[in-house]
């Protein structure tokens, strides 16, 4: 450590208890900061993309022994109780404070660029590990739809395993505002096509609507389908996804 860590030991802190209501989407929508959690992302994430974080919070100054850090990120150590509340997963691990990044409004008449992939999935969980296959396969912009889970929720943050930092992530307003989109669009559906004759355009934006809930009946959209056994009625909207997003990855090559 460069300096004496702080210490919080009430509950009633006002700055625990802004890290507090980082634990949900309304708290991360108000204080535009988030909770990283992970042996293997609070490492990589503070060697990698220092300039994120602000904070790192533990219990034991031997957890970071040896550890070194920028002059701009401060070090906070918080009783065991309160570590154990933000600790959310159970890691035991420091954890660091970060910024969530602007997500502008992208403007849908504006042709896609490469793979764009559209998302209104609702569990942060799912949405976390689209976001993991979108960076594996290259698929740099996402949009969120209105409705989608938060994309730094600790659930999704834990799902992704450090996507996040790797991705563009774009507002896209509401289905009907894609109704107007420019450029081809593609969705999953189990009518829809087979994938594997499909021949990926170089930009396209592939939409995935809730789990469940599919997409909306009037989107104009080239919908695919992915072949499958039949031994079980359908894939989990991730999974199909990520299918999907591999295959134009082949494609691309």
């Amino acid at each position: 450590m460069t300096r004496p860590p702080r210490l919080i030991e009430s509950p009633q802190n006002p700055q625990f208890k802004l890290w507090e209501s980082l634990l949900e989407s309304r708290g991360l929508k108000k204080q535009g900061k988030f909770l990283l959690a992970g042996l293997k992302t609070v490492p990589e994430a503070l060697a990698r993309w220092p300039e994120r974080f602000s904070t790192v919070l533990f219990a034991d100054p031997a957890q970071i022994d040896g550890w070194r850090f920028p002059a701009h990120i401060d070090t906070v150590q918080l009783a065991p109780a309160l570590f154990r509340i933000l600790d959310a997963s159970g890691t035991g691990f420091p954890l660091l404070v970060g910024g969530v990044p602007d997500m502008p409004l992208l403007d849908l008449s504006q042709p896609p660029q490469g793979l764009e992939l559209v998302c209104a999935l609702g569990d942060p969980n799912n949405l976390g590990a689209l976001l993991r296959s979108a960076a594996a396969f290259n698929a740099r912009r996402v949009i969120l739809l209105e409705g989608v889970a938060h994309p730094f929720h600790p659930k999704c943050l834990r799902a992704a395993s450090n996507a996040q930092f790797e991705l563009t992530l774009l507002r896209g307003g509401r289905w009907d505002d894609l109704k107007g989109a420019a450029g081809p669009m593609v969705a999953l559906d189990a009518g829809g096509a087979d994938m594997a004759d499909f021949a990926w355009p170089r930009d396209v934006r592939l939409v995935l609507g809730e789990e469940g809930q599919g997409i909306p009946d009037d989107l104009p959209v080239q919908r695919l389908s992915i072949p499958t056994t039949g031994a079980v009625e359908s894939l989990n909207a991730t999974v199909a996804a990520s299918v999907a997003l591999f295959s134009y990855f082949l494609s691309s090559k």
